[in-house]
């Protein structure tokens, strides 16, 4: 997807423009009715809606499958590109503890020494969408093809990826212009990773997962006692683990919805987190977008105006499953959603999460 005007890209220096939380207008009960009515309608094997308001949980799951061995909101669930979000915040603490800029160049990153050109990518530019490069790498369908309805990813690795990336000449000059990209974002991962000298698992691990205290998070498959199992499209068959591939830092987190609740309650209140200042900044608008600008981005996140102030939201999808995560700031409420079901048009379970979070 390309916009019809040049994005303005900033980096997060300003402050915060969300409007404090408001009372907490809804009961525990209303909040149960509404959760409950959105697994039923999600019509997937296994679907849980996780809520927080103001600290307090409320937590529905269900589905059209028998249920599992371990409890629905015990299990790990692969969240896709929503990822994108953990990988923004990792981005952002390392910005605030003067370890990047943002503005490196990921080829010199990627290939010391290489000459970066004129209008070279930067970091900034991959985790904003800005780079110029397409949706998936040069190659990545022929290769893929043969494991295109079980692992397809899994068929793209990480040398593969970097190589393309190295290879490649953005058909528009870098900052112009804004399309989705898995590729983009899986090169940052890489470039991460070679910028600091440390593998981007270990680097989100520590910087991330375990500073934010989400125990229930992992990178990899870790089993069926841990790990929600996909199914296609109807729900009528599994689907094996995701396997990220060389796209790591654009789809490979998995996590309980528990953990998603942690991790979103922690941008909502940034103060005591040891991450509070990169909490902070993934907060603030970065890209505009579109006709009058009205599409806002931060480096993690979807903004959307809602009525008392902005949403924000990123979906992901896996082969054999979906997530949706968001928050409002302005009513202290976040939401976590995810099932295991491949996506279909028409869905209805990011519609509906979408829907239930603008209107709580």
């Amino acid at each position: 997807m390309t916009t019809r005007t040049a994005p303005t890209a900033l980096w997060p220096t300003a402050p915060l423009d969300d409007p404090a939380p408001a009372g907490d207008p809804g009961s525990a009960a209303e909040d149960a009715e509404r959760l409950e009515a959105a697994v039923v309608a999600s019509d997937a094997p296994d679907t849980v809606f996780a809520l927080s308001r103001h600290g307090r949980r409320t937590v529905r799951s269900g589905g059209t499958a028998p249920p599992p061995g371990a409890a629905r909101e015990d299990l790990r669930y692969e969240i896709g590109s929503a990822t994108k979000t953990f990988t923004g915040l990792l981005l952002a603490r390392l910005i605030r503890a003067g370890r990047l800029t943002g503005g490196e160049p990921a080829v010199a990153c990627l290939a010391p020494g290489r000459g970066a050109g004129a209008d070279p990518v930067t970091l900034a530019h991959l985790i904003t969408h800005t780079a110029g490069l397409p949706a998936l790498p040069p190659g990545f369908r022929a290769r893929a093809l043969p494991a295109w309805r079980t692992n397809p990813y899994g068929r793209f690795p990480a040398d593969r990826v970097v190589d393309a990336f190295l290879r490649h000449r953005p058909h528009r000059r870098p900052g112009t212009r804004w399309r989705y990209s898995n590729y983009g974002v899986a090169v940052l991962g890489h470039a991460l990773a070679a910028a600091t000298g440390t593998a981007w698992e270990e680097l989100l691990t520590g910087h991330v997962l375990r500073p934010l205290g989400l125990a229930g998070t992992a990178l990899a498959p870790e089993g069926p006692a841990a790990d929600a199992v996909g199914h296609t499209k109807d729900g009528s068959a599994p689907v094996p683990p995701f396997d990220a591939g060389g796209f790591q830092a654009a789809g490979a987190v998995r996590a309980t919805p528990h953990d998603l609740l942690t991790f979103l309650e922690a941008h909502l209140d940034p103060d005591g987190s040891p991450a509070a200042d990169a909490l902070r900044a993934v907060r603030v608008p970065v890209l505009r977008r579109g006709w009058d600008h009205r599409h806002v981005h931060t480096i993690a996140w979807f903004r959307h105006p809602v009525d008392g102030g902005p949403m924000y939201f990123h979906s992901g999808a896996t082969l054999g499953q979906q997530a949706f995560l968001g928050f409002r700031p302005d009513t202290g409420t976040a939401l976590a959603a995810v099932c295991t079901r491949r996506f279909r048009a028409h869905d209805p379970f990011v519609a509906g999460a979408y829907a239930l979070l603008a209107e709580t």
